[in-house]
């Protein structure tokens, strides 16, 4: 019989026996400071010091994304309503329907955890904003 070849099934693709992965030698370091993260590398820059406008635009940034959260409480709940009402109509797959509502509703709370924490994000960058332009408001009573 002729001898056969037998390859491995890997997490991201084919390895076969014989072939053996080059060795791989140390990078060396740049002088930049870097650091890794989650998507990749990252230089650290120095940034400039922060003006009015860009706490505006910050503080716009960040009410959109607390409009977004609040869309996806609603769109979640709306959904987890949704399936309350369909484990109800179809009792065969009642279970079913009870998990996604469950997880409907899970996403919902995370959501809304989302939308609070934009929320504070864009307070914090309109108290920045009138402490960057000068605008101080002084509250006596």
């Amino acid at each position: 019989m002729a001898e056969e070849k037998h390859h491995h099934h890997h997490l991201f693709g084919h390895h076969k026996e014989e072939e053996k992965p080059e060795e791989v030698k140390p990078v060396e370091e740049p002088e930049e400071k870097h650091h890794h993260g989650l998507f990749g590398h990252h230089k650290e820059e120095v940034e400039a010091p922060k003006t009015a406008e860009d706490y505006e635009e910050e503080a716009k940034h960040h009410k959109h994304r607390e409009k977004l959260g609040e869309l996806g409480v609603a769109a979640a709940g709306a959904y987890a309503l949704h399936e309350k009402k369909e484990a109800k109509k179809d009792p065969e797959h009642k279970n079913r329907h009870k998990m996604e509502e469950h997880i409907a509703e899970a996403v919902a709370v995370s959501v809304g955890g989302y939308a609070l924490h934009e929320h504070h994000d864009k307070k914090e960058a309109e108290k920045e904003e009138e402490e960057a332009s000068g605008k101080k408001h002084h509250h006596l009573f």
